[in-house]
């Protein structure tokens, strides 16, 4: 599997999928989550209706609509609340079930961004680590590529050496 982690907009990626780190309502909100639904368009947010909303962990898929990426999956991230509430294994579903859904869709690249590390409150360093262990310890076939999408040099400056640290 090929990994990097760059600094940049998810909404400007064309891979078969990104990832939304949506809030619950999956109806848009702030950060990555509402930056997604503007770009998408309004169609975005009527497929995220249909859902009816979606449990901490799990992962819905959508089409891109005006997105260069082919699919949306939405996964919401846990509320970091001083790590003795079971957030590392949620955050840990999230990938999991976003990878598992882009297997299911055969998507060959798949972007993240930084879950549950912005106004969720996880503490970046801990996020990246779940975030780079679960792709990495992933089996499938799906996907061939993998983009950890970052919003500041910060972030990436972290899955950068956690990356190196791991040998890519």
């Amino acid at each position: 599997m090929e990994i990097q982690a760059i600094c940049g907009d998810i909404t400007k990626l064309e891979a078969d999928a990104i990832v939304n780190a949506a809030n619950k309502t999956l109806l848009g909100g702030g950060g990555v989550d509402g930056a997604i639904h503007r770009a998408a368009g309004p169609e975005l947010l009527e497929a995220c209706r249909a859902f009816h909303g979606c449990e901490t962990g799990e992962a819905r898929i959508t089409p891109g609509f005006r997105l260069p990426a082919r699919y949306v999956i939405h996964t919401p991230g846990p509320v970091w609340r001083g790590g003795s509430r079971g957030e590392a294994g949620l955050l840990r579903s999230c990938y999991e079930n976003s990878l598992r859904l882009g297997e299911e869709y055969g998507c060959r690249s798949m972007a993240f961004p930084c879950i549950s590390a912005g106004v969720y409150g996880y503490p970046p360093a801990q996020a990246a680590e779940i975030a780079v262990g679960t792709v990495l310890s992933w089996s499938g076939r799906c996907p061939e590529r993998v983009i950890f999408c970052c919003y500041t040099e910060d972030m990436l400056a972290v899955y950068r050496k956690i990356l190196a640290d791991r040998g890519f």
